[in-house]
């Protein structure tokens, strides 16, 4: 039988099979465990604004994501009610982002 991390995986896994737009962000899951997930990201020439620098929703599309992963795989559908985000530097291409996401409460 499968462990509940186990099961975590298999969600997250089907959860980016169907989601084109984290496909396209090119998001590798480092780590999944229940109620958990570490995801990152290279940021490409057609992520970057006029500016040269990341638009802000790819970095919030990111967490998003690992919002997502972390709070779905339980297996129980959850969406975000209310978000924010900080920028603290710009980001270039070729940086490489990474996400962290922990439920606090289910």
């Amino acid at each position: 039988m499968d462990t509940v991390n186990e099961i975590a995986r298999k969600v997250v896994d089907r959860m980016i099979d169907h989601d084109l737009f984290s496909q396209w962000m090119g998001i590798e899951v480092l780590e999944i465990k229940e109620g958990y997930s570490k995801i990152q990201m290279t940021i490409r020439g057609e992520m970057v604004n006029g500016f040269g620098i990341i638009h802000g929703g790819i970095p919030f599309s990111l967490a998003d994501s690992a919002f997502a992963f972390a709070c779905n795989n339980r297996n129980n559908l959850s969406v975000a009610l209310d978000v924010t985000i900080t920028f603290t530097k710009a980001v270039h291409i070729d940086d490489v982002l990474t996400a962290e996401a922990k439920e606090i409460h289910n």
